[in-house]
């Protein structure tokens, strides 16, 4: 597994990322996910050929959750 590094912008608060994080760590392509609100970091673990797929879940989580945020790769 591969760790990945994105900036995620738009994020309104702390709790906001947390409920993101939960959401996001339901995900079985990806592992360890963290977000950082005061960095504007999104981690995560993947399998490199799981990632294109993996990207398509986190945004659309990201936009059911939290029509606001986008997250771009560092």
């Amino acid at each position: 597994m591969n760790n990945y590094k994105y900036k995620i912008e738009g994020l309104d608060c702390v709790a906001c990322a947390g409920e993101l994080v939960s959401e996001l760590n339901k995900i079985d392509l990806i592992k360890n996910v963290t977000i950082s609100f005061m960095t504007e970091r999104l981690t995560f673990d993947c399998n490199e050929s799981d990632l294109n797929d993996a990207l398509k879940l986190i945004k659309k989580i990201i936009r059911r959750e939290e029509p606001d945020v986008s997250i771009k790769e560092l």
